[in-house]
Order: structure tokens, then sequence, then C-alpha cells
């Protein structure tokens, strides 16, 4: 005889935070990078801000968003040296507007600082929240627990994945379809370094795949398309899939 699950003991989730949430992290961009907005919505995104935190039973929320809120001129100046890499790495970008409306890649990383500094304010649920809305939005999944530097850039951005303990330092780009993995997904490892490390000057093109909490790229090094890296890579290196196009042309053509 199967056992039956009283509803009364079944604990309740807020799963309609997920649309609060995606309206919430929207507004809190259009916060970040529109003065105008800001005078006119900032108060109405506060005040989502502090009914999520309430209903995921989040104290302190008024502190939390003081502290988060005094943040945004330092992440906005983050994300201005993360458009103009993506302006001077780009041959396809013709301005920063362009980069600012039109770049998911951009979007990606602008969800990511705030969500970021969330977590950085050891805030729970909530910055992984956001991460979520910006995968499904963009089609880049980076984990708010990662660490980037300074002038990221990520072109075409579809297909991304950026672990939780990734260390990515300053001026590295990478193109669509990049993991930044590990190696093994065991629940023992959680508070272990899974995830590689990307020196300075890095830049990671289509498809590769790298994986290793003991793996590091060095500086000023260039990883190929469909690579696949499970050991550290020197400074200054070139790595590249080694493969070789055969073309036949049809009989009787």
């Amino acid at each position: 005889m199967k056992e039956t699950i009283e509803i009364s003991t079944v604990k309740n989730y807020s799963m309609c935070l997920r649309d609060a949430l995606e309206t919430f992290t929207k507004e809190l961009i259009n916060c970040v990078f529109d003065e105008q907005y800001q005078l006119l919505h900032g108060e109405k995104t506060k005040q989502k801000f502090l009914t999520i935190l309430e209903r995921l039973s989040i104290n302190e929320s008024n502190s939390i968003w003081d502290e988060f809120s005094t943040s945004f001129y330092a992440i906005r100046r983050k994300l201005d040296l993360d458009a103009n890499a993506a302006l001077n790495n780009d041959p396809a970008a013709k301005s920063l507007e362009e980069i600012y409306l039109a770049y998911p890649g951009f979007y990606a990383i602008a969800v990511y600082r705030l969500s970021h500094e969330l977590l950085r304010l050891n805030v729970p649920v909530l910055p992984r929240m956001m991460s979520e809305f910006a995968h499904r939005y963009t089609g880049t999944d980076i984990h708010p627990g990662a660490i980037i530097g300074d002038s990221f850039f990520i072109d075409h951005a579809t297909g991304i994945v950026i672990g939780e303990t990734t260390i990515i330092k300053n001026n590295v780009q990478i193109f669509q379809g990049v993991t930044l993995g590990g190696l093994q997904v065991k629940k023992s490892l959680a508070s272990t370094k899974r995830h590689p490390t990307i020196e300075n000057n890095v830049v990671i093109y289509a498809n590769a795949t790298i994986l290793g909490g003991d793996v590091v790229i060095g500086e000023n090094s260039v990883i190929g398309a469909n690579v696949c890296i499970r050991e550290s890579i020197e400074k200054n290196s070139v790595v590249t899939v080694q493969y070789e196009n055969k073309i036949f042309k049809k009989e009787g053509l």
C-alpha cells in the first residue's frame, strides 16, 4: 500500500517569486544605468526587493538594501569597463550604446555583478535566482560565486557556463559555448575549489572546455575552439585542436 503525504505536512514554496524576481532584476538594471529611471522608479524597486526578502524570510532587509544600493556606483564603473572591452575587441560593435542595449553577454555580466554583490552580503537564494533569470534570458550561466575581474568580454554568449569557484582575472575574453567547470560533481566537494583560474589577458574561443579546480590558464594565453583542457597551461601559450578537413568532389560533377 502506497504511503500518502498529507498536504498540511508539505512545506510551501513561493514559486511566484520567480516572476517577481524577473521584474525586480530588470528594474534594478534600469536603475543602475538610467538616473532618470532611478529617480522615477527607484523607491518601487526598493520595495520589490524588501518584499522578496520578506517572502524568503530574510531579516534586516532595509539594512541589506542600504549596503547593496551603495555598491551601485562601483558596479556601474566595472560594467563600463566591461562595455569598453566589448567595444575594443568586437569588430562588429559599432557603439557603446549598441553594447548596453543589445549584447546578451553584457547583460549576463551585469546580472552577475549585481548577484555577486548580494552573495558577498550573505543574502541566500536570491543571488542564484538572479543568475538563473540571466541564464534563461541570455543563454549564459554565471554562478554568482565566481570571481571575475575588470574588463570582461563575452562574445555571442549562448551556451556559456562559469562555475561557482571559477576565478577570472582582468582583460579576459570568452566566446560562445565555453565551459569553465569541474571534473567531478560530488556533494562532498562543495567547499573545495572545483573550477579553473583564468589569468590576465586570456582569450578562450568557442566551445572550449576547461575543467578542474587546480587548472590555471597562464596570462596572455589563447585557448582555441573546441579544446578540452584538464591541466594547467603556461603563460603566453596557444592551445589548438589538430585536425584535418577532407573535402571530396561528388562523382559526375
